[in-house]
């Protein structure tokens, strides 16, 4: 079986499901699981959905209006009849929605996040099965959430291996086409959860796993993997191979086209992982598999944007040891930070942070009691493997550098 995952900007638009059919026609849909994210940039409005109903409840109305013209717009330009049932579908999933935001009592924003946002790839897959099926690509559309199975950390659940095997080996029939959502699963209580943004290659990872497949490949809107981000640097380069060690380096440290969870799966059961453009489908793309390590071997770029940098140091300026760097972790764990860079000296101890949960302030409040804290908010971090001393310049120029480390492989700069 072949796991086949489509994200947003594939099927932004009704254009977009009508090329994702001819991507199915011209590399075939026998045997094949589709995982389909939420539609264009949907996540993001649904994410507006749940801000507004925190925080300005008038503008929930607007916010659902949104999303409801925005699909409907695709529908339209899919399914001229309007007596098609996919507008009955779709309208009981807005109205899932409204019941939701009218009856819930939970004031965890991450629970209500997850409850909610999971409904752009709900109204996605929908959407598309119902056009596949419109056009003699006959398949099964299935509920993720029945088959994921996961903890109930909500926004970042971390899957239960053994009963998410369990579900997918009896759900799935691997002889038909199959449609269904990447990003979520559920937890014991069979409430909604998500694997954390970008968690749809996740997704195509877990299915091709637990179902022994052949190969995962993610259709994308650049010809592969390239080495660097072409929205924030010119004149990139298609990568034609990677290993999986390597790809897990690039995927750690940031890299936005393979998602850090999705490789390692893969390589336990040495699945080929390929990247290519759902605009030429027979490109040759990217593969990610046992092998070459990098193929053309040329210095590959990372950011991250409005990322904080903080510096600390002891009040009495003795030095830091062991005792106040583990206090420090633990806080950081405690406020849910992910850190990606750490530099120490004998007095100062500094770390690179993304404030994903919006947790700064608590943080900052804790720390202060016990350092002398500096913090500088919205800082950009570059990572550079298989740096040269032309690649550093490049990134260093006209940047005010805050702090460099440097690694055998790998240099990580942070700038204003």
């Amino acid at each position: 079986m072949r796991i086949f995952k489509f994200g947003g900007a594939s099927v932004k638009d009704a254009e977009g499901v009508k090329n994702l059919v001819n991507v199915l026609q011209t590399v075939g849909h026998e045997n094949t699981l589709l995982i389909i994210s939420a539609m264009g940039k949907m996540t993001n409005a649904f994410e507006v959905l749940v801000g507004n109903y925190f925080d300005n409840k008038s503008l929930i109305g607007e916010s659902l209006a949104f999303i409801v013209d925005y699909h409907s717009n695709i529908i339209s330009g899919l399914f001229p009849n309007t007596s098609h049932p996919i507008y009955t579908k779709v309208n009981a999933l807005y109205k899932e929605i409204e019941s939701f935001l009218k009856t819930n009592k939970s004031p965890d924003y991450n629970f209500v996040y997850d409850q909610v946002v999971c409904y752009g790839e709900l109204l996605s897959t929908s959407i598309i099965s119902a056009y596949l099926n419109e056009h003699d690509l006959e398949n099964d559309w299935i509920d993720v959430r029945s088959l994921i199975k996961t903890d109930n950390f909500y926004r970042r659940a971390k899957v239960n291996w053994d009963l998410t095997q369990q579900t997918i080996t009896k759900n799935v029939n691997t002889n038909k086409l199959n449609i269904t959502q990447g990003f979520l699963g559920s937890d014991a209580n069979n409430f909604t959860t998500t694997l954390g943004r970008e968690g749809s290659d996740y997704t195509a990872a877990i299915f091709a796993y637990c179902l022994n497949a052949e190969s995962v490949t993610i259709w994308k809107d650049v010809p592969g993997v390239l080495n660097a981000d072409p929205r924030y640097f010119e004149k990139t380069q298609l990568l034609k191979q990677i290993s999986y060690r390597e790809a897990i380096e690039l995927a750690f440290y940031g890299a936005s086209v393979i998602h850090p969870k999705t490789l390692q799966p893969l390589q336990r059961k040495e699945i080929p992982l390929f990247v290519k453009s759902f605009i030429n489908p027979k490109n040759i793309g990217t593969r990610v598999s046992k092998g070459i390590g990098l193929d053309p071997k040329t210095p590959c770029f990372i950011v991250k944007k409005n990322q904080v940098l903080l510096s600390l140091s002891t009040l009495d300026f003795s030095f830091i040891v062991e005792e106040n760097i583990s206090e420090i972790f633990n806080l950081l764990h405690l406020y849910k930070m992910k850190v990606d860079v750490i530099q120490n000296s004998a007095i100062s101890f500094s770390v690179c942070v993304d404030n994903t949960y919006d947790n700064l302030e608590k943080l900052l409040h804790h720390l202060k009691a016990k350092f002398k804290v500096t913090c500088i908010p919205n800082v950009s971090l570059y990572t550079i493997r298989h740096y040269d001393d032309r690649s550093i310049k490049y990134i260093e120029k006209d940047k005010n550098v805050l702090l460099k480390q440097l690694y055998q492989e790998t240099v990580q700069i942070v700038t204003e």
